[in-house]
């Protein structure tokens, strides 16, 4: 499956952004489509993921802020991101996940992210 995601940029602190991420195969077919961030030198994060049964689940850094939707018809998972904060700058990631032991597993393939950068 291949993933590719888009919407990122620069802005200010307080502003927003749109991503998408839109995969060769059908996004309703995995256990969940997830959202994950990595800023420069740190490990990637899941800060926000929808399940197959449409419940969506935030880190609690983005509660309140963003918002996961999706759309099946187009393979499409979206992250709306309001009053964007410096300390979300990052790259980010979507992919699909499987539960192992109780916790999410991103598939091996990645997309190539999108920056989104905000200034304060």
């Amino acid at each position: 499956v291949q993933l590719v995601e888009s919407g990122g940029g620069l802005v200010q602190s307080g502003g927003s952004l749109r991503l998408s991420c839109v995969a060769s195969g059908s996004i309703l077919s995995v256990y969940a489509m997830g959202w994950y961030r990595q800023a420069r030198g740190q490990q990637r994060e899941l800060v926000a993921h929808i399940t197959r049964d449409g419940t969506t689940t935030y880190s609690d850094s983005v509660k309140g802020r963003f918002v996961m939707t999706r759309d099946g018809a187009k393979n499409t998972v979206y992250l709306q991101m309001n009053n964007l904060k410096p300390e979300d700058t990052a790259t980010y990631y979507c992919n699909g996940l499987d539960l192992h032991d109780g916790k999410y597993v991103p598939y091996p393939s990645w997309g190539q992210g999108t920056q989104v950068t905000v200034s304060s």
